[in-house]
Order: structure tokens, then sequence, then C-alpha cells
């Protein structure tokens, strides 16, 4: 499980490339269907994540991640 502070870092990063206020997002929200990601934003959105935790992510997997929670935990396997 991803710790809180992996999980404020995806939303500030999800916030910045949608658009959105980080308070805004829920820990369960879906990229797609809640904070209206588009396919484009998939990309951005993990390259942010790379960029923000200073990791490489296999893209395929990365991409279908659908939720903020989900995400985090993703990105925990990730930071040592």
């Amino acid at each position: 499980m991803a710790s809180k502070d992996i999980l404020e870092r995806v939303k500030k990063v999800t916030a910045r490339v949608l658009g959105l206020e980080p308070n805004t997002i829920e820990d369960g929200a879906n990229f797609v269907f809640d904070l209206g990601a588009e396919s484009s934003q998939s990309i951005e959105l993990v390259a942010g994540f790379e960029e923000e935790f200073n990791i490489e992510m296999e893209e395929d997997a990365a991409l279908a991640v659908q939720t903020v929670s989900s995400a985090a935990d993703f990105i925990a396997k990730y930071v040592k």
C-alpha cells in the first residue's frame, strides 16, 4: 500500500496535468471517468509520475492503471 506522501504527490501531478485542484481529487477517482483524462493526457500523467518520483515505469502496465490510489500503489513498487 502506498504511503500518504506518494498519494499526495500522485494527486499533485494529476492536478497539474489535468488542470484540476489537488484537493478536489479523491483517492479512488478514475482518471478517465471521474477526472476526464483523455488518452494523450494518460501518457502525460505517466511521464509526470516518472519525473516526480525519478523512476522508469513499464509504460503499458502504467497506462493500465485506472485510479489515483492504484497509481500510488503502482508507483510505490518502484520507489524504494
